[in-house]
């Protein structure tokens, strides 16, 4: 909690010293829409609940070590203002979200159908970024390159039925984790403008851990909030 409180502040303090100047008075309102790729599994911190789950789940069976089943959706927004030349500010929020099913590798019930499960992970990344725009607001095409930082508010949750590992019963359960934690954001991109609309598309990485609550009997204490947005851009100027 301490982390975030302080990355926060971070950002009111960047909000507030690079705020718009006159002498650059435009401003945009930003939109984008794309899909979320988490980290994959070789890349995932250690403690990850998704990496120790799929020691004894399975949520694809034609790919069994793969969390491919995780990439969601990603949609978000942006109010983007001038500091100086060649260089902008953001503030922004976004949202994925995705549920997946699972099932034991090796357990089936009693009368041999599946136990099976959801597990559900939902991301709202809140953000401040600077943009450098190296050919400058004016050119046809505007490409960048930027970092900052963002809080991500997340969700972890794993419903349905379990194992009890003490007389293997099977019992129905719902375990839910949440939290916000902070963590670097790196983009690149372009846009194109059009007189005061704007399109394009956007890359952008983040990067943080968040700690799940022990008495949850989560498999792992951590769940891994990394990965890649990809996206297209939608640009209103004012």
């Amino acid at each position: 909690m301490r982390r975030v409180l302080l990355s926060l502040g971070i950002v009111g303090l960047v909000t507030g010293v690079l705020a718009p100047t006159p002498g650059y008075a435009q401003q945009s309102v930003n939109f984008y829409i794309g899909g979320f790729v988490p980290r994959s599994l070789d890349a995932r911190a250690n403690g990850d609940v998704i990496f120790n789950d799929l020691a004894f789940l399975t949520i694809d069976p034609n790919n069994p070590n793969s969390i491919r089943k995780f990439d969601s959706a990603a949609v978000g927004g942006e109010w983007e203002f001038p500091l100086i030349s060649h260089l902008d500010g953001s503030l922004g929020i976004g949202i994925s979200s995705k549920s997946v099913g699972s099932t034991y590798t090796k357990l089936v019930n009693t009368d041999g159908s599946e136990i099976l499960q959801t597990l559900k992970l939902r991301i709202v990344p809140f953000t401040a970024l600077v943009r450098y725009l190296p050919l400058g607001r004016d050119a046809p095409i505007q490409p960048y390159i930027g970092a900052g930082v963002g809080v991500l508010s997340w969700r972890y949750s794993e419903t349905g039925a379990f194992v009890d590992s003490t007389d293997n019963s099977v019992f129905q359960g719902n375990f839910v984790g949440s939290g916000s934690t902070a963590g670097p954001v790196v983009i690149f991109g372009a846009t194109v403008p059009v007189g005061a609309w704007g399109i394009g598309f956007e890359g952008r990485y983040q990067s943080a851990v968040g700690n799940l609550p022990a008495d949850q009997g989560f498999a792992g204490p951590k769940i891994d909030l990394g990965g890649f947005t990809y996206s297209a851009t939608f640009k209103v100027r004012f």
